[in-house]
């Protein structure tokens, strides 16, 4: 078989050939088959900190990859998802696998069936798509929502209005944030604090800072802020300019220089930052153990989010 002469599946070469390389097969391989073995990434939202880390780390991991293992990272629109289930279910090239993170939709979920039902493995990093038989990575999202309520029912002294920002209701893993967010607070009720509302601000700087603005004045009393999405820096640039806004509890997620930032200044009290760079690698493992690459079994766990403080910068 690696001495070129054909006669054999293709999609045995792949298998074969990749493998004989990641074990240093001492043989000169066919230079056809060179790159053959092609793992589609696709990704959303390429200007937000969170994403560009995400890709960066893929993009390593590529680098680190025999040459007959590419990975193809593209970013969607997440506001088209019937383009992204269009370039799910047809990539206009061979592939071996999918690494994806897209909107929960009803498109996205049939292509999404379409292409595991053809034996595509498949594995859906951040958030996920219900009705998928598809490996997972990502963090607890609702035990972070959850870890959020705590740190603000324990370590905020102030009683008054608290309100929860997210993206919108597209993305399973802001769901479950809000969610985890809400049970904790009904479960552990503090008498003084009030959950009031979810605002919606699809993560656009502009748009958040415009919720979290009408919120300081709609509720004067407000004291706590969760969000669970984006723009961390926008919420943050309100509060540092508002006379009330260091009065506020806002947990955010991802830890960006802007975010330490906010934290040492005081402006942000707590960043939940859910380690894209494991992400990324643990999705690649997977993917290589499903494609027979790996014979080690890999962790189906949760990432562990890291919990970050100004004391802990």
């Amino acid at each position: 078989m690696l001495n070129g002469r054909g006669g054999v599946r293709p999609a045995l070469v792949e298998k074969v050939v990749a493998a004989a390389r990641a074990l240093d097969y001492p043989k000169r391989l066919p230079e056809r088959h060179r790159g053959i073995l092609r793992i589609d990434v696709l990704l959303v939202r390429p200007e937000t900190t969170f994403f560009d880390r995400l890709s960066q780390a893929f993009k390593r991991i590529g680098a680190s990859l025999d040459a007959t293992v590419v990975l193809q990272r593209v970013f969607l629109d997440e506001l088209d998802p019937l383009s992204i289930a269009r370039r799910i279910a047809d990539p206009g090239t061979r592939r071996a696998g999918l690494i994806v993170a897209a909107p929960d939709h009803p498109a996205i979920r049939t292509a999404l069936q379409a292409v595991g039902a053809a034996g595509i493995p498949i594995v859906q990093i951040v958030t996920r798509t219900g009705g998928i038989a598809a490996d997972y990575v990502g963090i607890d999202n609702y035990a972070a929502g959850r870890s959020a309520a705590l740190f603000l029912s324990r370590m905020q002294p102030r009683g008054g209005t608290v309100v929860v920002l997210c993206h919108s209701q597209i993305y399973q893993v802001q769901r479950d944030r809000v969610r985890g967010f809400s049970d904790y607070l009904a479960e552990y009720p503090r008498a003084d604090l009030r959950f009031t509302a979810a605002l919606f601000g699809q993560d656009e700087a502009v748009a958040c800072a415009d919720r979290l603005t009408t919120a300081l004045r709609t509720w004067p009393d407000l004291v706590g802020l969760y969000n669970a999405g984006g723009a961390n820096s926008a919420l943050a640039s309100v509060l540092r300019h508002h006379p009330r806004g260091r009065d506020v509890f806002f947990v955010g997620h991802e830890l960006t220089e802007r975010s330490a930032a906010a934290l040492r200044e005081g402006v942000m009290s707590v960043v939940l930052d859910q380690a894209p760079e494991a992400q990324a690698r643990r999705s690649v493992d997977l993917m290589l153990h499903r494609l027979g690459l790996v014979t080690m079994e890999i962790s189906a766990s949760p990432i562990r989010f890291i919990t970050v403080t100004a004391e802990s910068l």
